[in-house]
């Protein structure tokens, strides 16, 4: 009882913060749109295009802060850096159409060249660790108020597109070739995929970090799959597996003062070997 009492006081004493409150809403949709994207995404083995959009969104936000386009620095955040990865994205889905570079190799090219981009621009420019450490592990207090908003716009249409075109995504994840053959528009909806990635990613940068984002995409998928088999229990699962695992790992962060990026991504490492566990033992019963 009295431990109960305790995360209780915890988690009171946490939304008396404003920027917990803001990291807590904004975590929760980009956390709920990542797990429903990472279903189609782990499905059609674009896993790691997270960590190949992050980069780009790393290397956006290294420019942004360094030429200081506007006035207020959280425009230049959303403004430079949300384009430049949809751009990327939409590069990326072209480049996986070319028979010549395979999926894995267009992730690869385009995570590595972005990487080394904003290495070269960061070690050309001066005043930006503090900055670039945030942008690479993430940093709560880095929500700003037009962040939070602008955050929650966004979010909201992800999850609205994903609800609205649910059908034609699971069918181009399932069986592309089938979808064709139905007359599904294949590629416009995997350029739909790809944006909304790339509107999650840039959402998740500012507290996972660019390092980490991918992680929200990957885990909960992979969690779900464990003990799941249709596509919508699949999806149903993942969201539920990661709205609690970042509510979880924030209020770990809170307690032991630990990286909120971090955090999470632990809890959702420790979810899925449970969950792995619970799969194992139900295939050997």
């Amino acid at each position: 009882m009295e431990t109960l009492f305790e995360l209780d006081r915890i988690i009171v004493e946490m939304f008396d913060f404003l920027f917990m409150r803001r990291a807590i809403l904004v975590g929760l949709l980009v956390s709920l749109c990542a797990a429903l994207l990472g279903v189609n995404l782990v499905l059609k083995r674009y896993a790691m295009i997270g960590t190949s959009l992050s980069h780009v969104g790393f290397a956006a936000m290294v420019i942004a802060t360094g030429i200081d386009l506007a006035v207020e620095r959280e425009f230049s955040h959303f403004f430079v850096t949300l384009p430049m990865v949809v751009l990327a994205a939409f590069a990326l889905l072209l480049l996986s159409e070319n028979n010549k570079i395979k999926g894995d190799s267009a992730v690869a090219l385009v995570s590595t060249s972005s990487l080394a981009i904003g290495i070269i621009i960061v070690s050309q420019t001066t005043g930006l660790n503090t900055d670039v450490c945030g942008v690479m592990f993430g940093s709560i207090l880095a929500m700003t108020r037009f962040d939070v908003q602008l955050s929650v716009v966004l979010s909201i249409s992800v999850l609205t597109l994903f609800v609205l075109f649910y059908k034609q995504l699971f069918a181009v994840t399932y069986d592309e070739t089938f979808a064709k053959a139905t007359g599904t528009k294949v590629f416009v909806y995997k350029a739909l995929l790809a944006f909304l990635t790339a509107v999650t990613v840039v959402l998740g940068m500012r507290m996972m970090g660019a390092l980490l984002i991918a992680s929200l995409t990957i885990f909960p998928a992979l969690s779900a799959m464990r003990l799941c088999k249709r596509f919508l229990s699949v999806v149903i699962t993942a969201a539920i597996i990661a709205v609690t695992c970042f509510f979880v790992g924030m209020v770990l962060s809170y307690t032991y003062n630990l990286p909120p990026g971090a955090s999470v991504v632990a809890v959702n490492l420790t979810v899925f070997v449970f969950f792995s566990g619970i799969a194992l033992m139900k295939g050997r019963g």
